[in-house]
């Protein structure tokens, strides 16, 4: 797998340092998120850690978004607690930041070496949600570099 690599948005990697600075308090918030609309905006949100398995800063975010009107997303990034920096999104985020924005760019990496990489290349070979298919195979073809096939 060959990783390309974007332009790092660092203000939403600040906007999410400074959500887990300021919001992130206890066990309960321990995660914060940030990301790009397609219109310029910031959206921000933190985790709800519970238990049973609360949902990620990410997946908060998202739902976030759609309470103002945002259904599009460039680019995304979550930050840890005790400035723990960039944390790559689970396994669950990953998919679902997939099934919702098959173009988005998810900022990871440490330190120097933060990178912006195409979701799809956090999540190879990787299911695609049925109900979004056609609209999945649209985005991804008009991604730039995409040579994935959805089926």
């Amino acid at each position: 797998m060959t990783t390309r690599t974007h332009h790092v948005d660092h203000e939403l990697i600040e906007a999410a340092a400074d959500i887990a600075r300021t919001r992130c308090r206890g066990d309960n918030h321990t995660m914060a998120a940030a990301a790009r609309a397609r219109d310029g905006r910031i959206v921000t949100a933190v985790n709800a850690y519970h238990f049973t398995g609360g949902p990620c800063a990410e997946l908060v975010l998202i739902g976030a978004a759609a309470a103002q009107g945002i259904y599009a997303l460039d680019a995304i990034v979550a930050v840890g607690d005790r400035d723990r920096g960039v944390v790559p999104p689970c396994g669950r985020c990953r998919q679902v930041l997939l099934d919702y924005f098959p173009a988005i760019e998810v900022i990871v990496g440490t330190g120097d070496r933060v990178r912006s990489v195409p979701i799809g290349e956090l999540l190879p070979e990787s299911y695609v949600w049925t109900d979004h298919q056609l609209d999945t195979e649209q985005a991804l073809s008009t991604a730039p570099g995409s040579e994935r096939t959805v089926g």
